[in-house]
């Protein structure tokens, strides 16, 4: 039967690249007005977000296999390398689609406000509609190859949002620093496509990923190439090692570290490790990878947003810290959690981000919560909105932060990975700080002491425009988990039965809903009163007199700097890394460079320009000392002639 899902996938991602290209090309420069540009950047994006609304529909309404891919013309043909420009529409796909084009419309909406008065509009949404069409693409891939291109292009988006505001020096080291960090990610990524087409002789999924497929290759191969596939998961999506990039990320515009933290970029990684879950659930050790890797990000990233003072800072580390629990459930096998908790974390992420941003908007740019506070009484729906967002991703039951972390939770203690409960006790122990450090969060940015008070007496309310979109993301922060992930009864887990048959959890991995309902329900008493206590003790201590706060870091001491200084990992790497490669760059430079090739180069120069010197003497212009060279040129010439006779 002939589905019209099957025919218009490429929609999708078409209306936002044609935003990017009328935005950027189509439309006269005289003509590219904030009016003018998000109109059109905006509604591109509602296009798409409708053709997944509709395409996801019927595809919910049908009762068949796993969807085939739309295959739309011949791409790649040379030797034995095949791959067509190929889409595929699946449920993983589906849900990620409506979340990015979703969550993104309601960014877009936003920035109409949010950029008001910025000089340039016309680039700023040019560039917002490409990332979104090249994350798009990214997700509609039906082969490694494709993948890659959106993979590549929401790199690019990442570095020209980053260091949109060009004429800060910490905006464009921030973009160049997010550009370089992911090439290390993508160098592994690149290996991985390698191998796995020496392995299986293809790059598509539906041949890569088949169990057919998998059983032929060897588990060293498939331990290099999972592993590798991660290496390229932790650039775009911040992990250990590779998590530096994010945190400076923050020099871009408000609207953009919200889409790259709660829709599109970071979320990448993600994404290819659920999308490779076959790969992963034959593999176990790579799968123990991605777990530890992901626990202790979280826990580490936790830590240093604790004594960050800067409030997309404290954002951007929550961020890290939230990618390390999605990884987490990828690495126990609960893909489905993961891809819950990718869908919750837009909902309350974006929304604070947004709030962030309202409030910088209500107080002249501040980013220093030192410098904020009071801003609950001339600011209260950005107040209500950032209130919301944080219990749900403190894990405040039953908003949606709590239904999808309490998931990974659940799934982490009854996995029959060996230490699985070291590893849930590390979880809760994240949890506990999530939540301590976005109320310290909230309690320093819209309450604080009387100082704070008269500061945020002098803010104001941000328009219509931005905050709309803000409560309806807080909206979501609230019912979304529940709308898409109720636990009990199973039946109405609407993402579990939409992705069920789409993944699959192997022989690594413990099997679902292990346990029964009555550990269900302690292990979400534990944690929401862990998340709990955390809130009520950080609201009710960073609420107060500041000079507490200052008393507490003094007793600190050199535990306060560390985390203050995100434990000197960037130090560490500007020592290990960076000077070396800047030493080695300078080496090359004036060594190889400018004595050795510009050396030789300069040097036969200089033998040539010598030696046409020295032969210009012999023009002299003077007609007896032409008549002297030839008279001794001819005597040379007879005494070589009449050399046989004289000697």
């Amino acid at each position: 039967m002939d589905f019209l899902w099957t025919k218009h996938i490429w929609l999708i991602p078409f209306w936002p690249a044609l935003g990017a290209l009328a935005n950027g090309v189509l439309i006269p420069r005289a003509r590219k007005t904030l009016d003018v540009v998000s109109t059109v950047a905006i509604g591109s994006v509602a296009m798409s977000f409708l053709c997944t609304v509709f395409l996801t529909a019927e595809l919910a309404s049908l009762r068949i296999g796993n969807p085939a891919p739309v295959e739309y013309f011949r791409w790649i043909d040379a030797g034995d390398l095949r791959v067509p420009f190929a889409l595929l529409f699946d449920p993983l796909s589906a849900t990620m689609c409506l979340m990015v084009t979703g969550v993104g419309l309601l960014i877009h909406i936003y920035s109409m406000g949010y950029m008001a008065h910025d000089p340039d509009p016309g680039r700023f949404f040019t560039y917002l509609n490409l990332f979104m069409a090249m994350m798009l693409l990214l997700l509609l891939a039906d082969s490694f190859l494709l993948m890659f291109v959106g993979w590549e292009g929401v790199g690019l988006c990442s570095y020209l949002l980053i260091g949109f505001w060009h004429r800060k020096e910490s905006a464009n080291r921030a973009g160049l620093k997010a550009f370089l960090v992911n090439r290390v990610g993508d160098a592994g990524f690149l290996m991985a496509m390698m191998l796995i087409f020496v392995t299986f002789g293809s790059l598509r999924f539906d041949e890569v990923l088949s169990n057919a497929a998998i059983r032929q290759a060897s588990p060293t191969m498939l331990f290099a190439i999972t592993a590798l596939l991660f290496v390229g998961a932790t650039g775009k999506s911040a992990q250990l090692p590779l998590h530096v990039w994010l945190p400076d990320a923050m020099e871009g515009p408000t609207p953009v570290s919200a889409l790259i933290h709660a829709a599109t970029m970071v979320t990448a990684g993600v994404y290819v490790v659920v999308r490779c879950a076959a790969l992963y659930s034959a593999e176990g050790a790579a799968s123990a990878l991605v777990a530890w890797i992901g626990v202790i990000t979280a826990l580490l990233a936790s830590l240093i947003a604790l004594a960050q003072t800067d409030i997309k800072r404290v954002l951007a580390y929550s961020t890290i810290s939230q990618l390390g629990y999605m990884f987490l459930a990828c690495g126990v096998g609960a893909y489905v959690a993961a891809i819950l908790h990718v869908v919750t974390h837009a909902f309350f992420k974006a929304c604070l981000f947004l709030g962030a941003g309202s409030a910088m908007h209500g107080t002249g740019g501040q980013t220093d919560i030192r410098k904020m506070g009071g801003l609950a009484k001339t600011m209260p729906r950005t107040t209500v909105a950032f209130w919301i967002a944080c219990l749900s991703i403190a894990g405040i039951a039953p908003l949606a932060g709590f239904v999808s972390k309490d998931e990974i939770l659940h799934h982490v203690f009854v996995s029959t990975y060996a230490p699985a409960r070291t590893l849930w006790t590390l979880a809760i122990i994240t949890a506990f700080l999530t939540a301590v450090y976005m109320f310290r969060l909230f309690a320093l940015t819209f309450h604080g002491d009387e100082q704070a008070m008269k500061r945020g007496a002098h803010a104001h309310e941000s328009p219509s425009v931005m905050t709309i979109p803000l409560m309806m993301l807080a909206a979501l922060a609230i019912v979304g988990g529940l709308a898409l992930g109720l636990p009990y009864p199973p039946g109405l887990h609407l993402l579990n039965h939409f992705m069920r048959g789409w993944l699959i959890i192997g022989r690594h991995h413990g099997a679902e809903d292990t346990g029964g309902l009555g550990l269900a329900l302690a292990l979400a008493a534990i944690a929401l009163a862990v998340a709990v206590s955390g809130a009520v003790l950080a609201f009710r201590f960073f609420r107060g007199p500041y000079r507490r706060v200052e008393l507490l870091q003094r007793r600190l001491g050199f535990a306060y700097t560390l985390l203050s200084r995100k434990l000197y990992i960037d130090e560490l790497y500007d020592i290990v890394i960076v000077g070396p490669a800047v030493g080695l760059s300078r080496l090359a430079a004036d060594v190889t460079d400018t004595r050795g090739i510009d050396g030789i180069v300069h040097g036969a120069a200089a033998i040539a320009y010598r030696a046409g010197e020295g032969l210009r003497r012999l023009q002299t212009s003077h007609t007896r000392v032409y008549a002297l060279a030839m008279l001794v040129g001819a005597v040379a010439l007879v005494l070589y002639l009449a050399r046989g006779m004289l000697f």
